[in-house]
């Protein structure tokens, strides 16, 4: 754990604190975020020790803490830094070319607005390194619910609000950007299908619900009709 002496925080953090350590079980996404944690646990754990990783846009730095022991890992954030956090921005990395095996961007493009989306992505292709991944977790503003929403009314269900989120698109749109950059994308998975009536069960009972939010993935994996979708790219 990191001496609280050795934190800076602002923005969402300094109003809300390390939420991400201090899970709410009444949090709407309390399901989807742990599906994401271990989707992406399995991913780091599956690394050899010297591989160098880039957490971009880490937050409090959770993973980077949890794997700082075993990987030549480091986070960077726009609003928080630690003793491993570096402050930065994703759109200007303060980081050589070709310096990590592999990056991690979770939950973080969906934050930034479309120009700086397409600028984040290609900063993160320039610091990895030839051969070398980019895991991304982000929302996907089509996902099945929102599909159906729009058919009824003509409107997209936003991920968030639009203070929040700026940056919401559907899912092919952010494949299409990590392309433009330069990656080529190597695996795609999705979590949390939004089937009407049941995705508002679960998101008024999210801990008690959360069996039923893995019973929805498994049985209706497709990565359009999910809210999450977790993509792994390789920079060639």
């Amino acid at each position: 754990m990191i001496p609280p002496s050795s934190v800076s925080r602002t923005g969402e953090y300094a109003d809300r604190g390390d939420y991400h350590r201090q899970l709410s079980p009444d949090w709407e996404f309390y399901p989807t975020y742990l599906a994401k944690l271990e989707r992406v646990r399995a991913y780091l754990g599956a690394l050899p020790a010297p591989t160098r990783v880039l957490d971009a846009g880490c937050g409090e730095g959770v993973l980077v803490d949890e794997f700082a022991g075993r990987l030549a890992i480091e986070g960077l954030d726009t609003n928080y830094s630690s003793e491993r956090v570096l402050r930065g921005s994703l759109t200007a990395l303060p980081y050589a070319d070709a310096s990590f095996d592999r990056a991690l961007c979770l939950d973080v493009l969906e934050h930034l607005t479309f120009p700086e989306q397409g600028e984040a992505l290609t900063e993160l292709f320039r610091v990895v390194k030839p051969g070398g991944e980019l895991l991304v977790t982000v929302p996907n503003l089509a996902h099945l619910q929102s599909r159906v929403h729009f058919l009824v009314t003509g409107r997209l269900i936003r991920t968030a609000n639009i203070v929040k989120h700026p940056g919401d698109r559907p899912i092919g749109e952010y494949l299409d950007l990590a392309r433009r950059a330069g990656f080529r994308l190597i695996e795609r998975h999705g979590i949390f299908p939004t089937v009407p009536v049941l995705t508002r069960w679960i998101r008024r009972s999210p801990a008690r619900l959360r069996p039923l939010h893995r019973l929805l993935t498994r049985m209706l994996p497709v990565p359009g009709w999910c809210f999450l979708n977790v993509l792994r790219f390789e920079r060639p």
